[in-house]
């Protein structure tokens, strides 16, 4: 049995997933894939592609068991795997808003309640949580997004209080804007109420014009790795935006940050 840290990465058929998988691989780690189709999955050199859909309680299963089969442990879980969606809350169906959650919440809670049971037997484990910069900012036009990611991370908070005692911690990389499919082609509520058009589509261009001049997801990757292998620190924020931004929210006064938020987004 190989020596190598065991990984799993949530979602790599693409963007933040997929280039963090493949630097996992090149540090020598014994790394798992997960997709929602391999048939459709395009390979990744040094990294095991197994079939797996965070939406499905049996699906997870399945899939951790698979890997546990091969390897007795998971010394890491990276959940990548998420969803976009635009519009205004008002807009919002509930059913949308429950598919929202069940990928980018639900999903996190399935993966990390499989894994728990063996990472606590080993009494170590880390798990990297990929949230956002509005997990901890609004983000008018994205509502249900923002409240998503808002709940992974109290819930990664709560969950490090938690298992530390155990060995494990729980920590969070929140990316900014990044040049991916996923955010370049953000679903939107199906429902359209007339009065939002027009603010709701000078924050989609903002947001479209933002993640086309973003970085690609090589530095987001390279924060998931560190926050994986290196010192535990509860938040990792990517160099460049995202770091500045953190540090606005958390020392500029509630004025200016929305006032700033708004005019970056083209609002009245």
């Amino acid at each position: 049995m190989s020596n190598s840290t065991v990984v799993v990465v949530t979602g790599v058929s693409s963007g933040i997933g997929r280039v963090a998988a493949l630097k996992f691989a090149k540090r020598g780690c014994q790394v798992f894939g997960t997709v929602r189709n391999i048939a459709k999955a395009p390979a990744l050199p040094g990294v095991e592609l197994v079939e797996m859909d965070v939406r499905d309680d049996a699906s997870v299963q399945r899939a951790i068991q698979s890997i546990l089969g091969r390897t007795t442990r998971i010394d890491v879980l990276v959940n990548s795997a998420g969803t976009t969606l635009i519009g205004a809350v008002e807009e919002t169906a509930t059913a949308e808003a429950q598919a929202l959650f069940d990928t980018n919440v639900l999903g996190i809670l399935r993966t990390t309640q499989a894994v728990l049971p063996h990472m606590r037997a080993k009494r170590r484990g880390r798990i990297v949580n990929v949230s956002s910069v509005l997990g901890f900012l609004p983000a008018p036009y994205m509502g249900l997004y923002s409240a998503s990611k808002h709940a992974v991370e109290g819930l990664s908070e709560t969950l490090d209080h938690e298992v530390r005692q155990f060995g494990i911690r729980a920590t969070l990389v929140e990316p900014a804007y990044t040049k991916t499919n996923l955010e370049a082609n953000s679903p939107r509520a199906k429902s359209r109420i007339p009065d939002y058009d027009r603010e709701r589509e000078l924050a989609s261009r903002a947001v479209a014009d933002s993640v086309s001049s973003a970085p690609e997801p090589d530095g987001v990757a390279s924060a998931i790795v560190e926050a994986a292998l290196g010192g535990w620190h509860m938040r990792i924020t990517p160099s460049g935006q995202a770091s500045l931004l953190s540090k606005l929210r958390r020392f500029m006064p509630a004025g200016p940050v929305d006032a700033s938020l708004r005019k970056k987004l083209g609002l009245a």
